[in-house]
């Protein structure tokens, strides 16, 4: 692959590219610490999110090298500004280094080539020209750079087919073998035909169904693939992202039984409040056909399956609490005949495995509202009193403070209570223990 400076109908593009950068967030600060030297360079879904008129999720750039220490600089230049302290990293055996604030993010990479030595494996870098940076790349639609600064500043410069692809809204890989050498572009190619709305080149197409059958991605670490789920389940429309990695057939090849149901996945995320979590939540629903196997216990199985893909133990957690309650609670849910029943039934479970289980009612109306009533307004109910009050109206220690909580919350809960901590306090004191 060559790359070559943008054509006569790519004339102005880099000057555009510029412009939109200016007017964001780090935009401006990057630019002025470019000036300072001749080697850096935007590159990647920065520069096609630009030219396609969208707002790029990070800024992207390339420097000869020396990376964190522009990091540095950058992060110096930023806190300038005041509204947060910036903070810099960097990943010395790759080159890299972040800067995030409050306003943003810009990745930082020395410009560099890169060869696999095997299929799967994690590349072997040194540093390299920004021709070789561009060839290292995915797509050829995020082959693309323009430096900032050096006598190329304000060029658009670009992998052979990338502005026609751009135009045209295509995915195109750099080489024939770009899926063998990092599978994980399997999952990307996904991706980024969700976001963008681009569709994979035939010849691109015919190489990923190549390099699934083959088996491609059994030769990538499952903590990469892992890695690559996630962003795709934080996606503005991970569902779409979700359903393209299913039509794709990568999702079958993480783990057989793993299935998308679109329409529930909508249901499910449209029933879930605010505070919850939509990507554990729709990585539960990939997980309901384990659930549900009569022929295995999908603890151990789910517990294997999110280990190593590396989600954190918490997130681990609330996934497979989610997906083996989920189709209970739609029973419980259609069961429930009070709020307090209700409250019972649902109080002890994630939310999210509540948003699922309600959207597991399909053709059910009562299913959906009991859902609803619950996240609108049941889950909010708390006793103004605590066992405290208890404990100084007379009443011993032991079980039985819990006891009668519970019974003056369900009494408050169902309505019979009027306002107050009078009226619960006496609720909770009528009840006969013995």
């Amino acid at each position: 692959m060559s790359a070559t400076a943008g054509n006569a109908s790519g004339a102005g593009a880099g000057a555009e590219v510029i412009a939109g950068l200016a007017r964001l967030p780090g935009g401006c600060e990057l630019l002025a610490l470019a000036t300072e030297r001749e080697d850096v360079a935007l590159v990647g879904g920065a520069v096609r999110d630009l030219l396609l008129v969208r707002t790029p999720r990070e800024l992207d750039v390339v420097v000869d090298g020396a990376a964190a220490a522009f990091a540095q600089e950058l992060a110096g230049a930023l806190a300038a500004l005041g509204g947060g302290a910036p903070s810099s990293t960097g990943h010395q055996r790759f080159g890299t280094a972040l800067v995030v604030w409050e306003g943003g993010r810009i990745d930082i990479a020395e410009r560099r080539a890169e060869s696999y030595p095997s299929p799967g494996a994690l590349p072997e870098v040194r540093a390299g020209t920004l021709e070789e940076d561009l060839a290292r790349r995915d797509f050829t639609v995020n082959a693309i750079a323009v430096p900032l600064s050096g006598r190329l500043a304000g060029e658009l410069l670009c992998a052979e087919h990338a502005q026609e692809d751009l135009r045209e809204g295509r995915l195109r890989v750099l080489h024939e073998g770009s899926f063998l050498d990092d599978p994980t572009r399997l999952l990307r190619l996904a991706r980024y035909s969700a976001r963008l709305g681009f569709k994979a080149e035939p010849r691109t197409a015919e190489l990923a169904s190549e390099a699934l059958a083959t088996g491609a991605l059994d030769t990538v670490s499952r903590a990469r693939i892992g890695a690559e789920l996630r962003l795709a389940l934080a996606e503005s429309d991970a569902v779409a992202a979700l359903g393209a990695i299913s039509e794709l057939g990568a999702l079958t090849a993480i783990e057989r039984r793993l299935r998308l149901d679109e329409s529930l996945a909508r249901r499910a995320l449209a029933l879930l409040p605010a505070d919850g979590r939509p990507d554990l939540l729709l990585m539960a629903s990939l997980l309901l056909p384990l659930s549900i196997d009569p022929d295995e216990d999908p603890e151990p199985v789910m517990f294997e399956l999110l280990d190593g893909l590396e989600f954190t133990a918490g997130d681990r957690e609330c996934v497979m609490r989610t997906a083996l309650v989920a189709p209970g609670l739609f029973k419980e849910l259609s069961l429930a005949a009070k709020p307090s029943e209700m409250h019972e039934a649902l109080s002890a479970h994630t939310i999210e495995a509540i948003a699922l289980g309600g959207a597991m009612g399909e053709g059910t109306s009562s299913v959906t509202a009991e859902a609803e009533i619950w996240f609108e307004r049941l889950r909010h109910v708390h006793l103004e009193i605590t066992g405290q009050d208890l404990l100084d109206a007379g009443i011993p220690a032991g079980p039985q403070v819990g006891w009668r909580l519970t019974h003056a919350l369900a009494r408050k809960l169902d309505g019979e209570l009027g306002g107050g901590r009078e009226a619960e306090i006496t609720a909770a004191l009528e009840l006969d223990v013995r």
